[in-house]
């Protein structure tokens, strides 16, 4: 109630800037190039084949889970590095004639032999952490062509079969290399050198990366979607292909972790209940556990509440010190009490409820940082748990798609680092996601709640979301790929689009401003002085984000697509 009540308060400081209809960009950003437009229909996708993929399956009266099937098969071409069949994902659907929000979860899990010793040298440390991630201790048991069959199964309208045709086709022909698709291939060539048929497909028979503009075919793609479009999900969970990725994982490195073809038959994709926490005058809902994007989300944002951000400019120091002094309080808890909500308990309500907010917001000096806030203690925690160090989370892809019914899906999808394990099957990159649980399953005798266990789910960053208005109404579909970051990427934008009035293109193009539970990350050199000021450590470095966001307005469609990478959002 307190919160409901802040909001009425903020609306009236506030004034015009937070009318439901999206307002002219302010200031320095009023460059940035203007959003996309539709009146009906739209895909937002990290790769314009992938966007026009989604959007020919539109145009056939598709549902939005049609088309982010054959957006995620394409993805699985020309994005290896960041997602793709041999990987997982997580998807919040609204049906909006049901009125209906399902959460679908097709994160990877630990084969049923795993253990919490699976990263860890004989002598009981932890192993460094590229050793784990190209080898089979890494992979889990992909999740996201089950995820998808499931979905659309509920929710499609074409034939299964006909969602490929276009990535069948790609593959048979090929496809350009994108610029970025050859940098990363330069970058990790000695890494994708260590499985043969990986090196066969990125490399040149000399050695060297393939090129920027290179036409690059991929025949065994192609065969494994032609069995996928005529079996579903079973063909990767049984037969040949079954068999092939149980190999490949056992050999990988020399090391395996125990995966059987028994493992790949028995994944089961699941439907979970979103987590929906109200903001100012709306309601954002992420997903659950075992993602902490959407529990950290609804914190961050909770914490803001407090704060009159329309009435800071969105570049200005005041701003990035409240984002990360947010976001500082969000990681701490979620390094302690995040993890499978189906193997571990987690307080989500409590993390989350009003009362443990207010006292969380109360810990924000507006004048000085917090660098090293502790984790609270929500209603229904679990006692005796230790936080997870910091280990490195990296890639990811996104999906905003809207369709001519109403119904939205933000699908976040991923291979973890850039080519996963760097094993290909089938010609697709199989995962390394379970380097996403901690590598030490116990700190002075206390347990990590992200530790690693057989059939377990490992902790994510993804942070998929969906806002309406107060009357229920679809707002915005909102999302981004890059690891831990994206919990701060896609808090910024929410803020940008919510408090700011920001349109979409604007909002993604907002010069980042993070934190992963320590310094202050920064794109812009000129905060980080005032900022140092103010008690922070602050890095300036690059950050990536990779944002999708499509904004339901009285007109229609708006989307953006972050200018960072090489996405698009295009609709009719």
């Amino acid at each position: 109630m307190r919160r409901r009540l802040l909001s009425c308060v903020f609306l009236l400081l506030a004034g015009p800037a937070l009318a439901q209809d999206v307002v002219s960009t302010p200031g320095a950003l009023a460059s940035i190039r203007a959003p996309a437009r539709a009146e009906r229909q739209m895909v937002a996708a990290a790769h314009p084949l992938a966007a026009e993929a989604g959007l020919a399956m539109l145009r056939r009266g598709g549902s939005a889970i049609d088309a982010a099937i054959a957006a995620q098969a394409v993805l699985t071409l020309v994005e290896p590095q960041s997602s793709g069949i041999g990987g997982g994902a997580v998807m919040l659907h609204w049906n909006r004639e049901a009125q209906r929000l399902d959460a679908w979860d097709g994160r990877e899990t630990a084969p049923a032999a795993a253990t919490p010793a699976l990263f860890l040298r004989p002598d009981g440390t932890p192993l460094p952490f590229y050793e784990a991630v190209v080898s089979g201790r890494s992979i889990g048991v992909p999740g996201v062509l089950s995820m998808l069959e499931a979905a659309h199964k509920a929710e499609g309208r074409l034939p299964w079969a006909d969602l490929f045709a276009d990535a069948i086709r790609l593959a048979d022909d090929g496809f350009s290399v994108s610029p970025r698709l050859a940098g990363l291939i330069a970058s990790e060539a000695g890494r994708l050198r260590q499985d043969a048929t990986a090196a066969a497909y990125f490399l040149a028979p000399d050695g060297s990366p393939r090129p920027a503009g290179h036409r690059l075919r991929n025949p065994a793609l192609a065969a494994t979607l032609r069995l996928v479009a005529e079996q579903g999900a079973r063909a990767l969970q049984q037969g040949p292909l079954a068999a092939a990725i149980v190999a490949g994982v056992a050999r990988h490195g020399g090391v395996g972790n125990g995966m059987t073809e028994a493992d790949l038959a028995g994944y089961r994709a699941k439907r979970r209940a979103a987590v929906c926490a109200p903001y100012r005058v709306w309601r954002v809902c992420g997903f659950p556990p075992p993602s902490s994007g959407g529990v950290a989300i609804a914190q961050i944002l909770g914490v803001l509440e407090h704060f009159s951000l329309a009435r800071l400019a969105p570049d200005s120091p005041d701003a990035a010190h409240l984002l990360v002094e947010a976001g500082r309080l969000a990681f701490a808890d979620r390094n302690l009490y995040l993890a499978d909500a189906d193997v571990t308990p987690v307080p989500v309500a409590g993390l989350i409820e009003d009362s443990y907010l207010n006292l969380r917001a109360q810990l924000l000096d507006r004048d000085r940082a917090n660098p090293a806030p502790r984790p609270g203690n929500p209603r229904w925690r679990q006692a005796g748990l230790a936080p997870q160090p910091e280990q490195p989370e990296h890639g990811t892809s996104h999906l905003s798609i809207i369709d001519a019914a109403g119904n939205a899906i933000s699908m976040t999808t991923t291979v973890e680092d850039a080519f996963g394990s760097r094993l290909m099957v089938g010609g697709f990159m199989l995962n390394n996601q379970l380097t996403d649980f901690s590598f030490r399953p116990d700190i002075d005798g206390r347990p990590v709640a992200n530790r690693v266990e057989g059939g377990k789910r490992p902790r994510s960053s993804m942070a998929p979301s969906l806002v309406f208005d107060s009357d229920g109404k679809l707002v915005a579909a909102v999302g981004s790929p890059g690891g831990a970051r994206i919990i701060g990427f896609v808090a910024q934008t929410l803020a940008g689009l919510l408090d700011w009035g920001l349109d979409p293109q604007a909002a993604v193009s907002l010069s980042r401003v993070g934190t992963l539970g320590g310094a202050a990350e920064l794109e812009a050199e000129t905060l980080a002085g005032e900022l140092q000021a103010r008690g922070h450590k602050a890095e300036v470095k690059p950050m990536p984000s990779g944002l999708q966001v499509i904004r339901v307005t009285p007109q229609g469609l708006l989307g953006g697509a972050d200018p960072r990478r090489e996405g698009v959002a295009i609709g009719d």
